[in-house]
């Protein structure tokens, strides 16, 4: 039986205690599980009319329209998102006391501040100049959301870089140095490159919550998906009740589905990379040039000698003689 340091390992009796208590929590979630089912299938929520809907061509062209709304805003808000938040880490870090206190503070700020009030600050902002800003119809929305999520998303990704810069070994920032290397290319060449490396899994994620918190555009009336989604289901009419059901159900389907195929595709990559043969090849060792003269000295080639040792010198044996 094995322990751990933090707590000893349960033993027979705890065991099938713990079966036990697995089973019945189960079937507890289950049987909640059934029954808002039953209650939902009572009240007519899943009759063949209300999941007819999406047979309409005009709901599928909105959640078309939603879902492209989404992924535009996700893709320009996570690009942004990863190159401020490389800049936010790498000004953390500088050495100047001032840049690293102007990065540090911002950081820190819109870390603080709750995402949805950014979005909604930028918004009221973009609107109230809208004109002197050359904004046209939604763009307004548009912009405050991919900026609340690039700012907010590029603080936490700078933390989580700055987190894998410090995690790589001193030693071979010190190799570098003394290699002649410049602090900007050891950060370019051997502290980014490793921390990208390192806390891939965590930037995957925190891409994830911003494809999540697109959902926040909902709030500025911008026509994502969850908007799309909330102006069918209060407009549509079945069987005198709204189809606020099936609707969550298949737009919460599709927003796992979509987060499902980042981290497919962020694991892919991540894969790839470790797989990814890099770094400088040694060169094939050649053959020794003997160098001329190398082994000889003035008096003759250096070599075992009789006893009486090099030319031209006694040895013991003679001066014994």
């Amino acid at each position: 039986m094995s322990s751990s340091v933090l707590y000893d390992a349960p033993g027979p009796k705890a065991l099938v205690r713990n079966r036990i208590y697995s089973v019945v929590g189960s079937l507890l979630i289950l049987a909640l599980i059934g029954y808002a089912v039953l209650q939902l299938a009572d009240r007519g929520h899943f009759a063949p009319e209300m999941w007819n809907i999406f047979n309409n061509a005009g709901v599928r062209a909105n959640i078309r329209d939603g879902i492209l709304s989404t992924l535009q805003v996700f893709v320009v808000a996570a690009v942004l998102s990863l190159v401020l938040g490389v800049g936010l880490a790498v000004a953390r870090l500088s050495d100047h006391r001032a840049v690293s206190a102007v990065a540090t503070g911002f950081i820190e700020l819109f870390r603080a501040v709750p995402l949805l009030i950014t979005i909604y600050a930028m918004w009221v902002l973009f609107l109230t100049y809208k004109e002197n800003l050359g904004f046209i119809g939604e763009s307004s929305a548009y912009w405050a959301l991919v900026i609340g999520l690039t700012v907010y998303n590029a603080c936490v990704q700078a933390e989580v870089l700055r987190a894998g810069v410090n995690a790589v070994p001193k030693g071979q920032v010190e190799a570098a140095y003394a290699l002649g290397l410049r602090k900007s290319q050891v950060m370019t060449m051997l502290l980014i490159p490793q921390a990208v490396r390192s806390m891939m899994p965590t930037i995957i994620s925190q891409l994830v919550v911003t494809l999540k918190d697109t959902s926040l555009g909902y709030i500025i009336t911008y026509a994502e998906l969850l908007y799309a989604a909330r102006t069918m289901a209060n407009n549509i009419i079945v069987n005198d009740d709204n189809p606020y059901v099936p609707v969550v159900i298949v737009v919460g389907a599709i927003y796992v589905a979509m987060c499902l195929a980042l981290s497919s595709v962020a694991t892919w990559i991540e894969k790839r990379g470790r797989r990814a043969k890099t770094g400088i090849v040694p060169a094939a060792a050649g053959e020794p040039l003997e160098a001329p003269g190398v082994l000889e000295t003035a008096a003759g080639p250096v070599g075992p000698q009789a006893p009486g040792g090099p030319e031209g010198t006694e040895g013991p044996a003679d001066k014994q003689n």
